[in-house]
């Protein structure tokens, strides 16, 4: 299987109103986004490139920016606005549900496998497709 990664940097608050430590006061952090794709097929890689059939390429790196961006518009936010309990795991599965839906819709012979969010250097929270 062949398969290409993203990495996507954000810079984000939050704080866990279900934590008991000092997560649940308002502290932010400097996440790191990993988004793993790969075909369906591996004779499909060059089936679907917009911008050059002929390419080889499983998705351009620079459109798999764009998804992830739109999939997770966590940029400069309050996380707390967008999740009820803003943890790496609903984060990551979160994500991960929303990059899926948009590959089946855009480019269903392309999946996700794997999401890694991580929250610092040494802590992060992994999401993978079902084999």
């Amino acid at each position: 299987m062949i398969e290409i990664t993203k990495v996507y940097e954000f810079e984000a608050a939050h704080h866990l109103p279900y934590h008991q430590g000092a997560c649940q006061h308002l502290h932010g952090h400097s996440y790191k986004l990993e988004v793993t794709v790969t075909t369906w097929f591996a004779f499909c890689i060059n089936a679907e490139d917009e911008k050059n059939p002929e390419s080889g390429m499983i998705m351009d790196f620079s459109t798999l920016k764009e998804v992830i961006k739109k999939c997770a518009p966590f940029d400069h936010t309050n996380l707390n606005a967008h999740f009820a309990n803003p943890t790496a795991e609903n984060m990551v599965g979160h994500i991960a549900y929303e990059i899926t839906k948009w590959l089946e819709k855009k480019h269903p012979r392309k999946r996700v496998i794997r999401v890694r969010l991580w929250e610092t250097k040494t802590s992060y929270a992994t999401w993978r497709a079902n084999e």
